[in-house]
């Protein structure tokens, strides 16, 4: 079964992401962390799957999560999902092979759809 992850400080953010996946029919299991080091530790046990990852959050940063990631060989597809727009940020996202899209906040249906066009993952069946 597919698995997706959101990873957001921000209830909303999460919130909404998670229903865009509802509305156009992803079939899998959606699971939202609010605490980005609870979430990393659940991930570290979890088969690779797709996450939807903020930027900026309080103890660990998505870049501390993608760092540890990137350091124990841990598999996942990433999609950051930022309010940043600072190029450095988009450029740096680049670094790291796993991340397979920069999107920024807020994530709305045509952000959506279009990162359904293109990653498999999250073709509806």
């Amino acid at each position: 079964m597919k698995k997706i992850f959101l990873v957001d400080d921000q209830p909303i953010a999460n919130f909404i992401t998670k229903k865009l996946l509802e509305v156009e029919g992803f079939d899998g299991e959606v699971r939202d962390f609010t605490d980005s080091t609870e979430a990393f530790e659940y991930l570290s046990n979890e088969d690779e799957s797709l996450i939807f990852l903020d930027l900026n959050m309080p103890v660990m940063s998505g870049w501390d999560f993608l760092e540890e990631l990137q350091k124990r060989n841990i598999k996942h597809q990433v999609i950051i999902l930022s309010s940043s727009t600072s190029q450095f940020d988009i450029q740096k996202a680049k670094l790291y092979p796993d991340v397979l899209q920069y999107v920024v906040k807020p994530m709305n249906k045509q952000k959506f759809l279009e990162l359904a066009g293109n990653i498999d993952y999250l073709k509806v069946s």
